[in-house]
């Protein structure tokens, strides 16, 4: 785009007139045409400087017209900003990436790897599942059928149930990084993953070569695992009770009842000011229920509660003494009566 014109030929002015119409430094009004150096219309009228061609220059004291480019106010600052490198701006998003992490642990998500065969058939050896841990944030407990993880209560874990850690350092560093911020199981971790089977005020016992019994049902187990044996044992090899489990507790088991150290082998453990021992597991100690396989991905799969604990008259909550019942409904009763009279 060229330069802006100040001075152009007017409206009426006849063409090939020769001369440029100027204006004088001092007056202010247009000089007398000329033709030539020191004769009419060719010199320079008085006052007037020489109009060399220069662009955006027409007459004396006029400043030149900036160029439309150059009219562009700049920035406060000088000039552009310029923007951050990648690499400067990396190790903020990797801080901010292991914040986000370290928070999602604590507080929502966390990623526990299975060490041993004691949940065959339904989680295998280095399965790596994802648990729960924001609603029991909000007071929800364990219940009957969930497979949850918690700490070990004291005693309960066996040789092969808790994370190896490898013998290279830099593995090992890498592998402390990662539990930390929950994308690993930590070695020093002390904790077990079972299925619960009974709650507070369950009745559990498991006699003989089974079925195994909550308050008087015995389950159907479509997910326990005992090999060679068809049908499986439910009770293990290991049969147990009755027995009654306290108030904020759980009594919990491994799908594979062959294989697995859990509530029937603790039994003689006494209690403490933390936990209720007798096998029984405190439910402050329960990290949260796992809900999904996430690793590998061929064994992907979700975790629901099995329809085996949907069965009628298994929850103990539910049981009601008819002499019970029939006294609590008869104020009920007496206030529809008096009602009618009315």
């Amino acid at each position: 785009m060229g330069d802006l014109v100040i001075g152009a030929r007017g409206a009426g002015e006849p063409e090939g007139s020769g001369g440029r119409t100027a204006q004088s430094t001092e007056s202010g009004q247009p000089s007398e045409p000329t033709d030539g150096p020191g004769g009419p219309g060719g010199g320079h009228g008085e006052g007037e400087l020489p109009d060399n061609g220069a662009p955006g220059q027409s007459g004396a004291g006029r400043p030149p017209v900036p160029d439309e480019v150059d009219d562009v106010p700049e920035k406060p600052g000088g000039g552009e900003r310029k923007q951050r490198s990648f690499w400067k701006e990396l190790p903020i998003l990797i801080g901010i990436a292991l914040v986000l992490a370290l928070v999602i642990k604590t507080f929502f998500v966390q990623a526990f790897s299975i060490p041993s065969a004691s949940m065959e058939q339904t989680l295998q050896i280095g399965d790596r599942v994802l648990v729960d841990k924001l609603t029991p944030w909000f007071g929800a407990k364990p219940d009957r059928g969930d497979v949850v993880v918690f700490h070990d209560p004291g005693g309960w874990l066996g040789d092969g149930e808790t994370a190896q850690q490898s013998s290279n350092s830099v593995v090992r560093g890498v592998q402390d990084v990662l539990s930390f911020i929950g994308l690993m199981p930590a070695a020093n971790e002390k904790d077990l993953i079972k299925r619960v089977i009974g709650v507070a005020g369950d009745t559990v016992e498991c006699q003989g070569n089974g079925p195994l019994k909550v308050n008087g049902v015995a389950l159907n187990e479509p997910y326990v695992y005992t090999p060679g044996m068809v049908p499986p044992n439910p009770c293990g090899g290991t049969p147990f009770g009755p027995v009654k489990v306290p108030a904020n507790a759980i009594w919990v088991m491994g799908d594979h009842r062959n294989d697995s150290l859990d509530s029937r082998f603790h039994q003689d453990q006494p209690p403490t000011k933390s936990e209720p021992g007798g096998g029984f597991v405190s439910v402050n100690d329960v990290v949260g229920r796992a809900f999904v396989v996430a690793w590998p991905v061929n064994h992907w799969a979700t975790l629901p509660v099995p329809s085996t604990f949907d069965q009628k008259g298994i929850s103990a909550e539910g049981l009601v003494p008819p002499a019970l019942g029939v006294v609590g409904t008869m104020p009920v009763a007496l206030w529809l009566r008096r009602k009618r009279r009315d």
